[in-house]
């Protein structure tokens, strides 16, 4: 579970520096399609990376790559050579690297909404520093016994599955419209399914058999207590409990008040969480990335409910045509929670518009973007 769209959290800001610079200049600015390059290539280095190479299975946190993937791409922004990008990426992997703790209990916590944005704020120090001189290393992954390899990932060295293309960004998957972490996605929307069949029957559940693969079972199968927001979203079976009872899931969902009702912790305990093998061969099958969840309700009188199965979840790549619109429909919500109409209108001409928005100055659509 990656979230590359953290690395223009580097990209964007240091796009906009250049931008105005070359303003005060008297140069032409950067335009967007830039910011927008810029962010297949970081989306390909943290994707590349992590496809066919475990960082939460050594307890490494993922933005480890936001920072490997800011500190390529800025480094080349500001001018670098490729001696330059080498010497810089070579300072990011010999760094301190996030441990995934703080993803877990019993350390779940608020750490989760800025370590991203502390990973690339290293990216662009590190590639500022490199640019004025800093000297890089040249065996930092595979110096035997000190390099990254040895020390960090029981001497197993990177694999990757394909070149860097642009086969990331084309398969993201997008998180709508539920706010859960990413392999809860299809959970969820089987959750809701069966809304409607066991609504007026909590009380007669037995038993309910989850089916998942092995990276929700790794990241989101969470028995006993759950102590904050941050703890809840990282839970497989709160997740399913919300979309059982309430027919729905929204951030207020993981708030003290909604966790307090004793029918979510009564569901989690009946649950069980079982990984199956198709949806794990599925999931790390190039050509189809499924995020496979099953769910299905055993009631004490011996019935139970149809298996509600979901493969693919709104936001995957196979279901584009459906998700497209709800993806429009949430920028349009969000933008217009924090603009004035006016602005928010000018948005979203920009935004909706690509031949306008590649060439429009960063510095101008960052100007939109100030309250």
């Amino acid at each position: 579970m990656i979230h590359p769209s953290d690395t223009y959290g580097g990209i964007l800001p240091v796009a906009d520096w250049l931008s105005r610079t070359r303003v005060a200049q008297g140069r032409q600015p950067l335009v967007m399609r830039a910011v927008l390059e810029a962010g297949i290539k970081a989306y390909e280095v943290m994707g590349g990376l992590a496809i066919k190479n475990g960082f939460t299975h050594v307890g490494l946190d993922h933005t480890i790559l936001v920072k490997i993937a800011v500190t390529a791409v800025v480094t080349r922004m500001l001018g670098g050579t490729r001696e330059e990008i080498t010497d810089a990426v070579s300072n990011a992997w010999l760094d301190g690297h996030a441990l995934a703790a703080f993803r877990r209990k019993p350390n779940t916590g608020s750490r989760k909404s800025w370590a991203a944005g502390d990973a690339a704020s290293r990216g662009v120090r590190l590639a500022l520093m490199t640019m004025k001189g800093e000297m890089g290393y040249p065996a930092p992954l595979s110096a035997r016994r000190w390099g990254f390899y040895d020390v960090l990932f029981k001497g197993k060295p990177f694999s990757f599955q394909r070149p860097f293309g642009a086969y990331v960004m084309e398969n993201t998957l997008f998180k709508i419209p539920y706010p859960t972490a990413f392999h809860g996605q299809s959970a969820v929307e089987a959750a809701i399914q069966l809304h409607p069949l066991v609504k007026d029957r909590l009380d007669d559940i037995r038993r309910i058999d989850v089916r998942c693969h092995n990276s929700a079972m790794t990241i989101l199968d969470k028995t006993g207590p759950l102590y904050n927001p941050a703890d809840r979203d990282h839970c497989m079976q709160y997740m399913i409990a919300v979309g059982m009872i309430f027919g729905e899931m929204t951030a207020e969902h993981y708030e003290d008040h909604i966790a307090a009702d004793p029918r979510i912790d009564r569901l989690r305990a009946k649950m069980k969480l079982a990984e199956s093998a198709r949806y794990e061969k599925d999931y790390h099958d190039p050509a189809k990335r499924s995020n496979a969840n099953s769910i299905q309700v055993f009631f004490k009188d011996g019935t139970r409910t149809p298996l509600s199965e979901v493969e693919y979840p709104l936001g995957h790549r196979r279901r584009r045509k459906e998700g497209i619109p709800h993806v429009m429909a949430k920028f349009e919500k969000n933008v217009g929670r924090v603009f004035a109409a006016k602005q928010r209108d000018r948005i979203l001409n920009v935004c909706l518009d690509q031949q306008r928005l590649e060439a429009m100055p960063v510095n101008e659509f960052v100007d939109l973007m100030v309250v």
